[in-house]
């Protein structure tokens, strides 16, 4: 017998992705966590519909409406990319900047980035037109905020 929402020990079990989630995020639901974590990322990484997830289940003895499985993803999908991004570090002493022009919503502007080694985003900013003040002052700005220092 699976056990139930409440208990405890189900995160050692099986080799499913159960310890991605809290265990408080799962309060109220019926069927267990591993299920719903099975759920979501068959529907998240192999990008199935709600109808091919649910399918799945079924076949595994598990019956669940498509909308429910679409119900979870909508709720857990956020927890599981937060769990999934690697942790930030702390930007490096080596900054690189990357100046580019690029359409966005239809509009040509001016995209500039500060860069450190390890290819992490330090800030970034867009400007409609190419300014050398506000470019010198994006780039303080960045620097001010780097390792180190505070705004």
């Amino acid at each position: 017998m699976p056990p139930r929402v409440g208990q405890g020990g189900w995160m050692h079990q099986g080799r499913g992705a159960g310890a991605v989630v809290a265990r408080s995020a799962f309060a109220g639901f019926r069927l267990p966590p591993q299920v719903i974590t099975l759920a979501v990322r068959w529907y998240l990484r192999y990008t199935l519909s709600c109808r091919d997830v649910a399918e799945l289940l079924a076949e595994r003895g598990i019956e669940v409406d498509h909308v429910t499985v679409y119900r979870w993803v909508q709720r857990f999908s956020l927890v599981f990319v937060e769990a999934a991004r690697p942790c930030r570090h702390a930007p490096g002493d080596r900054w690189f900047a990357d100046e580019t022009y690029v359409k966005v919503a239809g509009r040509w502007c001016y995209l500039y980035r500060a860069i450190d080694q390890f290819g992490q985003v330090i800030d970034v900013m867009a400007s409609q037109r190419w300014d050398l003040g506000a470019v010198r002052r994006f780039f303080t700005r960045a620097l001010m905020a780097g390792p180190g220092r505070r705004r």
